[in-house]
């Protein structure tokens, strides 16, 4: 890890396991701030307000937005998700490295106000795998995943916009690619590689 604080952009579409690689990565990194997200979705059973997402009414992220508190917000599936520009700001004051999980409409805005950051774009094996965790979590009706398949695969189409890519089709060896490119290493994960690049283009036949 670099001794100044380092912000980490991390995005991808619904199904990839972004959650569940991000927190791996954190687990084992715990100097890493994982930074909480404000949504105004409904917290799911397994959810924690301020844990997993800081959980509010649309009006209340509305006003966040208008005082200039988010970095970030995006509209994904109809409900609204942000970032809090001062506990990002704080964070990298501190020295520490943070970590953004968010969708590819808000890293294109974090890029645009903080270009110092370094961007990486998961992806799934296949369209199949993606298909398969999206239904896997037993969470949604066949009309809702059905959305999500659509709205991951034009997700999909932005992951040149990204700095990195990994394709998370072991979790280990994601995380270990992950925590490369936080060490500032990971040059085959580069986005420009032309090995990279004839990976994914596989994937997204």
């Amino acid at each position: 890890m670099n001794a100044a604080g380092s912000l980490f952009v991390i995005a991808a579409p619904s199904g990839a396991g972004k959650t569940t690689l991000v927190k791996a990565l954190v687990r084992r990194n715990p100097d890493l701030r994982f930074s909480i997200s404000y949504t105004t979705r409904a917290k799911r059973k397994t959810e924690e307000h301020g844990r997993d997402y800081f959980f509010v009414t649309k009006d209340e992220f509305l006003l966040l937005e208008k005082q200039g508190e988010l970095l970030e917000s995006a509209v994904v599936f109809d409900n609204l998700y942000g970032t809090s520009r001062s506990q990002v700001e704080k964070h990298l004051a501190n020295g520490d490295h943070v970590i953004l999980e968010i969708d590819w409409q808000g890293a294109r805005q974090v890029r645009a106000s903080m270009p110092g950051c370094v961007s990486i774009f998961i992806l799934p094996p296949s369209r199949a795998e993606l298909e398969n965790r999206l239904r896997g979590r037993r969470t949604d009706s066949d009309a809702v995943i059905a959305r999500r398949l659509a709205d991951a695969l034009g997700d999909m189409s932005h992951w040149d916009e990204f700095g990195y890519v990994i394709v998370n089709d072991d979790l280990d060896a994601a995380v270990d690619e992950l925590e490369a490119i936080l060490g500032g290493e990971g040059e085959e994960n580069l986005a420009s590689s032309p090995t990279t690049r004839s990976r994914i283009e596989n994937i997204l036949v």
